[in-house]
């Protein structure tokens, strides 16, 4: 379930892109999410997913329906405090899984169930209906400085973007991302994503490492700094600059595509990009 960081501060990072229908792309990545996890009803076990070490096709469709029915139940009480999480009735996972929870408690040789599946599609609908019914701007809890109904419907709209891939990858090939809703997301990982992760991983301080995110498929850059404490947008020449497509800049900075994979390539010192993940570690 989405997880409360320890006060991380804003920072400035890529613009949100105008006229991204976040909504509408979540409900394409749900549909092609739900589409990929059927198809890995057949395979005993259920199969591994390559992006998620030690995660498994069923692990990955209960951890994002219990965070879409969590966002829903945010949004449908309209919440503006973090709803305990005792009773977790509220899931209503199908019987045969109810032991399966908190997401993570799967067995390993276990088929992914068909009303797993189903389980999920439900959820997704619902919460996709919240997002249609409520204002972007209508006030919510959430994790971020920013407590709308408009942060979900971002946040959303991406994390499943980031599973469909990873759910079509464990089954097949995974289609690239949006390139809208990618772009959208890289800046949003340096203005909302890199702060919390900071935070919620308690990261060492920066110190002052440039990084450049070269779109070739677009004209977008991003760069940025870290210092101390603080993820900051430079301007200025680089220590390192990773090139490639919008999905698979984001998809690196998810940590799904290392450097030098797909469209990916560096210029300048790669050691620095290897300090990334720990200036800025996954989740």
């Amino acid at each position: 379930m989405p997880t409360d960081p320890p006060g991380p501060s804003a920072a400035d990072g890529g613009e949100t892109i105008k006229g991204v229908d976040y909504v509408e792309h979540f409900g394409r990545e749900v549909a092609a999410f739900e589409a990929a996890a059927r198809a890995a009803l057949d395979a005993e076990p259920a199969p591994a997913v390559p992006s998620c070490p030690g995660w498994r096709v069923t692990n990955l469709v209960l951890h994002l329906g219990t965070v879409h029915r969590y966002v829903a139940r945010v949004i449908a009480e309209r919440l503006l405090a973090s709803p305990t999480e005792e009773d977790l009735t509220w899931l209503a996972a199908p019987r045969e899984c109810a032991g399966w929870l908190p997401p993570g408690a799967v067995p390993g040789d276990t088929a992914l169930p068909a009303a797993l599946v189903d389980w999920f599609a439900v959820g997704a609908a619902d919460l996709r209906a919240q997002f249609q019914a409520a204002g972007p701007d209508e006030a919510v809890w959430t994790w971020s400085a920013d407590h709308t109904v408009g942060f979900w419907q971002r946040m959303q709209a991406i994390e499943a973007a980031v599973h469909r891939w990873d759910v079509q990858a464990a089954v097949g090939v995974a289609e690239p991302v949006d390139a809208a809703l990618a772009v959208d997301a890289v800046g949003q990982t340096f203005e909302i994503m890199a702060p919390m992760r900071r935070a919620l991983k308690h990261a060492p301080p920066g110190r002052g490492e440039r990084f450049g995110f070269r779109r070739t498929d677009g004209a977008d850059y991003w760069a940025i700094r870290c210092d101390g404490p603080n993820v900051v947008r430079h301007d200025g020449p680089c220590d390192v600059e990773l090139y490639g497509t919008a999905s698979d800049l984001m998809l690196f900075l998810w940590q799904r595509l290392p450097a030098g994979s797909g469209s990916l390539g560096t210029e300048g010192d790669a050691s620095v990009l290897d300090r990334y993940f720990v200036l800025v570690p996954p989740l």
